[in-house]
């Protein structure tokens, strides 16, 4: 089975409204390359212009924050569950 990556609301025009998508690879760099690559309004969300990910994102693979495990690097298995979370600002004035 492949890794699924949760896609919150806000994104999920850019994948048609899909709260899932599922695609195979062995790094959750690989797996983020092959989401963009199907929906590529999602690219600027997801990478800053160097090809990193873009600081106002936060990636986790169950629960564990890629910046802290590796980054584009860390590792995914079959059945694994990507949530990609945009920063949220606001508050009251």
């Amino acid at each position: 089975m492949p890794v699924s990556i949760r896609i919150p609301t806000v994104l999920r025009p850019q994948t048609g409204g899909a709260a899932s998508v599922s695609y195979d690879g062995s790094t959750i760099g690989e797996v983020l390359n092959a989401l963009v690559a199907e929906h590529p309004g999602l690219a600027g969300q997801v990478f800053s212009g160097d090809g990193q990910l873009h600081k106002f994102v936060n990636i986790y693979v169950n629960d564990d924050d890629v910046r802290y495990t590796g980054g584009l690097d860390t590792p995914v298995k079959d059945q694994d569950e990507v949530s990609i979370l945009p920063a949220v600002a606001g508050g009251a004035n």
